[in-house]
């Protein structure tokens, strides 16, 4: 499984090795502006077809291959016509270029039946993007998002270690290797320990994490796995950086009899419990916390967040670790300094998850003192997935249309922009903005920037994007 191929020996050849595969031109979705794109006239909708001679296959290649001073490179124009290009320039300079995709070949897609896969508790008729089933080790490498290892070849072993694709995100769910078989319902599954290994000879490092399943994978099995992975976390090299524990998501769409138990606010506490104890005895044995808890758990069990510092250097923020005390920290500091009052009265609503509802209220409450200013929290659940306690970004158009319905709304409402699709104003369930602004009769602001947030609610801040109903 981990026999190496024969690379050539200079410079980019390292990129690719001597296979064949498939590559598409890479489209170019916006050239930034006083770039080196800009000046030799690349456009939207142009194609990169390779640099220097070689088809980049994704943004990792791409950025090897002009990491060079003189680039030859072959480009598709949007009308269909090829022209080759000479450019010499500095060698890390940038070119200037944004693509449509990340990867310009095809997407690897996970080959696991997980039954607690989000992606298949989804309903039908939706837009196909949410069915991807993404398990790419390169997406992984971009942007975090979290990788099982099944379904690599040697040639996806080789890439990683060659190139030092690290670090990497990984689910593991569990160590014990017939636990995460069942959990994958996977054979290959069960060689996590082995691949770590692997990982750790090629000096590669990762960030994991568990999903806890009741009755499956937790109790004696979830220590285990903690454990288990605590031993490649060493002084000589971490392989292992750190580990998300985090609470199984289930909705009214997944299958029926799927084994599956949703979280109770006890079985919250007592997770908490003995996870905390695991973190002070892997504080004291090898000087760090190691598992971290997603702020689920503790929004769950009703118990206050742990402090900031609590979460050392926030490695899993993104994964929803530490994220709202992170939050709550940037509120904390543009809260210290608020106007007594404000020159003209408003009346707005704010709309998070009922998940995070009380978290915010101090917020709330502090801003409300403003002479002129009424702001409205509203937590909300959601009838779509059919959990009364949902984080905001899983909040849909439907949720808010039900939530909201005969609220007082004031003059606008105000969401996060992670209740959206990445640059689009499409909602989960693939409602857009403007067709819930038109059933609530009502402005909608979408907050973009966590640090302008405070500013956008007082109404001194015009960073947000508006929509206006009809």
């Amino acid at each position: 499984m981990w026999k190496e191929i024969n690379y050539k020996e200079n410079s980019n050849d390292l990129l690719i090795p001597n296979i064949n595969y498939k590559v598409n031109p890479a489209e170019i979705e916006s050239i930034e502006k006083n770039s080196i794109a800009e000046e030799i006239g690349l456009e939207s909708g142009d194609s990169i077809i390779s640099i220097n001679g070689k088809k980049p296959r994704d943004l990792i290649d791409y950025q090897i291959l002009i990491s060079e001073e003189i680039l030859e490179i072959s480009v598709l124009d949007k009308n269909k016509k090829i022209h080759n290009i000479s450019i010499e320039k500095d060698q890390d300079e940038n070119l200037g270029i944004n693509f449509k995709d990340a990867l310009f070949d095809s997407i690897k897609q996970c080959n696991n039946k997980c039954p607690f896969c989000f992606i298949d508790q989804q309903p039908n008729g939706k837009r196909k993007s949410l069915y991807v089933k993404d398990d790419d080790y390169r997406l992984s490498f971009l942007y975090g998002s979290y990788l099982t290892l099944t379904n690599l070849n040697k040639d996806d072993w080789n890439r990683i270690s060659t190139q030092k694709l690290s670090p990497l995100f990984i689910s593991i769910h569990a160590t014990d290797p017939k636990t995460r078989e069942q959990l994958l319902k996977n054979k290959k599954a069960s060689q996590i320990l082995e691949q770590i290994e692997w990982l750790e000879q090629n000096s590669i490092q990762i960030h994991a994490q568990i999903v806890v399943c009741p009755k499956i994978n937790d109790g004696k099995l979830l220590e285990k796995s903690i454990y288990d992975l605590a031993k490649f976390h060493k002084k000589s090299f971490k392989t292992i950086l750190s580990i998300a524990i985090v609470p199984v998501g289930l909705t009214k769409f997944r299958p029926e009899n799927d084994g599956l138990i949703p979280i109770s606010k006890k079985y919250a506490r007592e997770i908490i419990k003995q996870v905390e104890k695991i973190q002070t005895s892997l504080q004291r044995n090898i000087g760090t916390r190691f598992c971290w808890l997603a702020d689920e758990w503790y929004l769950i069990a009703g118990i206050t967040l742990p402090s900031y510092k609590t979460y050392e250097n926030m490695p899993q923020e993104a994964n929803g670790v530490g994220s709202i005390r992170s939050f709550l920290k940037i509120l904390e500091t543009k809260t210290k300094a608020l106007p007594k009052k404000i020159n003209e009265k408003r009346k707005v609503s704010w709309v998070v998850g009922k998940l995070v509802y009380e978290a915010l209220i101090p917020t709330v409450e502090k801003l409300n003192n403003i002479d002129g200013l009424t702001i409205n929290l509203y937590g909300l659940p959601s009838i779509y997935w059919g959990q009364d306690q949902v984080v905001t970004g899983l909040l849909t158009g439907e949720d808010l249309i039900a939530g909201l319905q005969n609220k007082d709304l004031g003059e606008s409402i105000y969401i996060p922009s992670i209740m959206l699709k990445i640059n689009s104003d499409l909602f989960l369930d693939d409602t857009n903005i403007t067709e819930v602004s038109n059933k609530l009769k009502t402005n909608i602001h979408v907050l973009n920037d966590t640090n302008d947030i405070i500013s956008c609610l007082i109404g001194k801040s015009n960073t947000q994007k508006i929509l206006n109903y009809a």
